[in-house]
């Protein structure tokens, strides 16, 4: 995690609210509007922060809490709810939170903790917060259950024990509650590791020509066509269609958009080399990037989202030449949205075949031809390497 303001020296309720008051009171603004108002933390945070006068420092230090508090709220609840009486109201419920995450997670001194917290609260609320944060504090915490302690809806945790085993399904879940990390290409482009081996999977080579069937933002594009590539970016809206190209001139690439539905290109058929389908999915292997997506996705998304990913795929396959190759990939670790998607297309097509993929050895192998990776440093992935005769 970034490095949390040094409140160690801060003693008197005048420091404490001087020092990380400001960061603690937006904090708490933008944990209020992501639990009743809908927002999402990646698109809401950054806007409040550029409206803000805060250090980088600062910033940072409210990043850290947002992100982390969101990521815990079921953990901080239960942390919480031991030594609430009664019901809170959002603004209480907020502050609880992120009180919470400073005493157990951060290991922020008690003083410091509770007092900016409750220094940081408005209203009535403020004795109730003041009251149950220093119980917390006094208290030892033992969760009843791996989903309350590493904060999953409990039909999550149970759907990745299902579908990786025990031991990979609390390895990811664990990881993903760690802040997120990029890496930047040779180029420039910054981008999570995962997605840059996804890119590297495509095996596309100079002088080929590849479909990249859901491109933006352009990360794996951009990528491919920086290694020679002669690339055509599909996506379906044209505010994401902009999003690719504008990626591509930045890095002074030749990268042609198309602005369609990828279930439906306007391509000719048998066109392309190959293609890379990197689908819509549930992005049960991105939690650790989308901080509140734990709490928004609905137990039956990757079911209905299968649907949607066999449509692009079966469009994919018609664009390839004979002995082309078609890649297809998702930021999951559902069985639902990869050995599932291929049963339907090997039922439907009789005309492409299962590739094995040689994939850098930090890959695991799902199945015959379906190889995944865990969330570690990155995005957990999951792909299988389809051939058109």
């Amino acid at each position: 995690m970034s490095k949390p303001i040094d409140v160690e020296a801060i003693e008197t309720d005048d420091q404490i609210q001087h020092i990380g008051g400001a960061s603690r009171r937006l904090a708490l603004e933008a944990l209020e509007r992501i639990d009743t108002g809908g927002a999402y933390a990646n698109l809401l945070l950054p806007e409040m922060l550029g409206r803000s006068n805060l250090s980088p420092e600062d910033r940072r230090f409210v990043t850290q809490l947002v992100y982390g508090t969101t990521r815990m709220r079921r953990a901080c609840d239960y942390l919480v709810d031991r030594f609430v009486v009664g019901p809170t109201d959002s603004h209480v419920r907020a502050a609880l939170r992120l009180g919470a995450f400073q005493l157990h997670y951060l290991h922020t001194p008690p003083h410091a903790a509770v007092n900016a917290t409750v220094a940081a609260t408005t209203g009535p609320g403020r004795s109730v917060v003041n009251a149950v944060l220093r119980r917390v504090s006094e208290s030892e915490a033992v969760f009843p259950s791996p989903a309350i302690e590493m904060s999953y809806p409990d039909w999550l945790v149970e759907r990745f024990i299902q579908d990786l085993g025990h031991d990979d399904a609390m390895a990811a879940l664990s990881a993903m509650n760690e802040p997120a990390t990029t890496s930047e290409r040779a180029d420039g482009y910054v981008q999570d590791p995962a997605s840059q081996a996804v890119a590297g999977l495509v095996g596309a080579v100079e002088g080929e020509l590849v479909i990249d069937l859901c491109a933006a933002p352009g990360g794996k594009a951009t990528g491919m066509a920086s290694e020679g590539a002669s690339v055509i970016a599909v996506d379906r809206r044209l505010s994401r269609g902009r999003l690719v190209q504008s990626n591509a001139e930045r890095l002074d690439l030749r990268l042609p958009v198309l602005v369609t539905d990828g279930r439906s290109p306007s391509l000719r058929p048998g066109c392309a080399d190959r293609v890379l389908v990197d689908a819509p999915c549930s992005g049960f292997g991105s939690f650790r990037r989308r901080a509140d997506a734990r709490w928004r996705i609905e137990p039956e998304a990757p079911e209905r989202l299968a649907e949607l990913q066999v449509e692009l795929v079966l469009a994919g396959l018609d664009l390839l030449r004979s002995g082309g190759e078609l890649l297809y990939s998702v930021c999951t670790l559902t069985t639902t949205e990869t050995v599932g998607v291929l049963d339907q297309i090997r039922s439907r097509r009789d005309d492409v075949e299962l590739v094995e993929i040689d994939a850098p050895q930090e890959w695991r192998r799902l199945t015959s031809g379906v190889v995944y990776l865990l969330p570690d440093t990155s995005d957990g992935m999951m792909a299988f390497k389809l051939r058109r005769h």
